[in-house]
């Protein structure tokens, strides 16, 4: 069967992909239990195997992979779950996480909070003050040792954690990443204090091993978010493990990570897990776009939750200029950069009245428990699910495959209450507002998110995916100056599509200092080996990571990336390296000049400082295997009228005039062919989304029945 399952779990909806050789393609939706993440897990794998025909047990014996998106660290994280641990730091550093860096306070925290300083608090530590102890040793920058580690030291210091209360250790050395001996020695110690055959035994993280990076205190914040989510990752991961083991299922589950690709659970860092969803999505429309010749893709894709927004320029996803944030947390991981507003399907709409009583959506969402109030699981909040069910747009027979149904009275009953009576309007301009204002908010910040770095929105490809993406693309298009518009039947788990695209992969990283140019005697370094040591020693650990993935040396491929920057300049931008190795000064010239080139594209050619000197401050090493990617059904045209088996209906939807309906046809996307034109006003009802075709609008279908959305009517 050689079937491929990816699964990404949402705030709202856990998506389900599978596709083999053979078995054609399926997808679902099942509500995300946030309780128990096992349930939404196996409930969905019961509905594939049903979609197959297939008892659980076989299907799962013609499985050849099983991909997994999880949120459970983010879950954590912000219910703040994880585990009491201990820090052992170098003495007179205890205080480095509680200081902070620059406007730390901000980090993670909404424009709204921001702006509010007489209120804004920092972020409550994962670790309280009293479980920080310092121990006396010392390493310089140059990873020399200034002074030993003194093991009685570290004995008294781990019994007053242990005291504590620490059910794990964090170690975070000054300098570790030059010369990790100290660290390894404190963790030697604790395993011989606490081996694994005890009851009282403690896991134990290093900075070095997590992050080899310079930057104190962003090296500490990733670690300690690493150790923090690491346990009740594995409690998750082993439930999961031990569903599909029962369910016969007898290969490796693996991990989708945020650096854009995927490894086995048991060779994953948690920490890489954060926002793998979104970034597996991202790596799906890159895909998408390359196989359609778009090397300029705008990725956006509604959920019920949120509103994530990347972008793809000459083919290539790019990582994170500055700092990522987790939660409330500077980390110094090479994330892809993917950025999420709190604008979904469960958005809920409510009026400030600190503001004049103004019309908001969101942050704030229903979420799948209680939902939006036409659920009716006891939510009574309206949010952009119950404008668009009021408005027409969405079928409460036929939501989600007819799996659920809406009620339309409990949705127009949330608006009439919440919105419209305190506004003084009638419940259709409430429900129309709503629509236009998550639609504006969501046009503004991709465009934002386009424009901002540099680039003209109108020389994009914008994709629209999630389960509400199509059904407000033509209302967040013209922000963005742009005329049409891509979707794909994959849409609404296109997170979970997104992972099916991925390689086995991981990024290695490390800190190293060189100075390959200098301006005073216009020369370039010739000591190609302090370069090539740090490759070789990436390489080694690429190489022996994979092999313990199952995969051959020959099958890894390889591409270095470098921090750079001008001398006396605090910020890095981040090139790919013409040069995995270098042999000759000739060899640094090209990087400069890759440098310059990237540099002047981003800030402009009179921005350039090479009077500065020329540095180069991280590598990063990605190390992938190529996987196939999936296969798309194709189908030849059938000519642009729909077939009449494709015209299901007409219903009165409301377009633009809150005083009057329009009778518009309703379309059924699976029965649309190849070629198919639908002028607006249309609904075209997909299995677990909805195409809403505005007024001047018109979708077209194409051979991989994917669909264009396009302003003007012409395709």
């Amino acid at each position: 069967m050689g079937l491929s399952i990816n699964i990404d779990v949402g705030g709202t909806f856990t998506d389900f992909y599978a596709a083999g050789n053979g078995s054609g393609t399926q997808l679902t939706k099942t509500p995300t239990t946030h309780y128990d993440l096992s349930v939404c897990f196996m409930k969905g794998m019961n509905e594939l195997a049903r979609l197959y025909g297939l008892p659980l047990a076989e299907m799962f014996a013609g499985t050849d992979t099983v991909h997994y998106c999880t949120t459970v660290g983010t879950n954590a994280l912000l219910e703040r779950t994880g585990p009491k641990l201990g820090l052992i730091t170098t003495a007179g550093h205890e205080d480095a996480i509680y200081i902070g860096r620059g406007r730390s306070w901000a980090d993670g925290g909404t424009p709204q909070e921001n702006r509010d300083l007489a209120r804004i608090r920092k972020p409550e530590p994962l670790i309280s003050r009293d479980m920080v102890v310092g121990v006396r040793e010392r390493v310089d920058s140059f990873g020399r040792v200034l002074a030993p580690l003194s093991r009685g030291e570290v004995l008294e210091k781990l019994q007053i954690l242990v005291d504590r209360g620490a059910m794990g250790f964090v170690v975070c050395l000054l300098w570790s990443f030059q010369n990790p001996t100290h660290e390894q020695m404190i963790k030697q110690i604790i395993e011989e204090e606490y081996p694994e055959d005890y009851l009282g035994s403690m896991p134990v993280t290093l900075s070095s091993e997590v992050s080899p990076k310079s930057g104190e205190y962003t090296r500490f914040t990733t670690t300690i978010v690493n150790a923090y989510i690491q346990g009740v990752m594995g409690d998750e991961i082993n439930k999961l493990v031990t569903e599909l083991r029962t369910g016969g299922y007898r290969k490796p589950l693996v991990l989708a990570h945020n650096t854009g690709g995927m490894k086995k659970a048991s060779r994953t860092r948690a920490v890489l897990t954060h926002n793998a969803g979104p970034v597996a999505g991202l790596h799906g429309a890159a895909t998408l776009g390359r196989r359609y010749g778009y090397g300029n893709v705008v990725f956006t894709d509604m959920g019920g939750t949120s509103f994530d927004i990347g972008v793809v320029t000459g083919g290539r996803m790019k990582a994170y200029d500055f700092i990522p944030v987790i939660d409330r947390w500077r980390t110094n991981i090479p994330a892809i950069e993917v950025k999420s507003i709190g604008a979904g399907g469960g958005s809920i709409a409510w009026i400030n009245k600190l503001m004049g009583n103004t019309l908001e959506v969101g942050p704030q969402s229903a979420g799948s428990q209680p939902g939006p109030a036409c659920y009716d699981k006891g939510g009574i909040e309206p949010t952009v699910t119950d404008a668009d069910l009021v408005l027409g747009y969405l079928n409460p027979d036929n939501y989600l495959g007819g799996k659920m149904l809406l009620d339309p009275d409990l949705a127009y009953e949330a608006i009439e209450q919440k919105i419209a009576r305190p506004a003084g309007i009638s419940v259709m301009e409430a429900a129309m507002r709503i629509r236009r204002l998550v639609d504006a908010r969501m046009g503004q910040e991709v465009f934002n998110e386009v424009a901002l770095k540099g680039y003209d929105p109108r020389d994009f490809v914008l994709m629209a995916c999630g389960g509400a993406g199509p059904a407000h693309a033509c209302g967040f298009a013209p922000y963005l100056g742009v005329t049409k518009v891509m979707a794909s039947p994959y849409s609404p788990v296109f997170g979970a599509f997104g992972v099916s695209t991925m390689n086995i992969q991981q990024v290695w990283d490390k800190s190293r200092t060189l100075k390959i140019f200098r301006w005073q005697d216009q020369s370039y370094l010739e000591d190609v080996e302090a370069f090539n040591s740090v490759v070789e020693e990436l390489r080694d650990l690429a190489l022996r990571d994979l092999r313990l993935e199952g995969y051959p040396d020959e099958a890894v491929k390889f591409r270095l990336e470098l921090d750079m920057r001008y001398g006396m300049q605090y910020n890095l931008t981040r090139i790919i390296s013409p040069h995995l190795t270098v042999s000759s000064p000739q060899d640094f010239k090209n990087i400069c000049d890759q440098f310059t080139a990237d540099y002047s594209a981003m800030y402009s050619p009179e921005a350039i400082f090479p009077v500065g000197g020329v540095n180069v401050e991280c590598f990063y090493l990605t190390a992938w295997v190529e996987t196939p990617a999936p296969r798309l059904a194709e189908e030849e045209p059938a000519g642009s009228e729909p077939p009449a088996e494709a015209r299901l209906e007409s219903r009165q939807a409301w377009w633009g005039d809150a005083t009057c309906s329009q009778n518009t046809p309703v379309f059924s996307f699976e029965a649309l062919r190849a070629g198919n034109l639908v002028a607006g006003p249309a609904i075209v009802e997909a299995k677990d989304s909805t195409y809403v075709v505005e007024p001047g609008w018109s979708l077209a279908v194409d051979r991989f029945h994917n669909v264009s959305l396009t302003a003007g009517g012409e395709q």
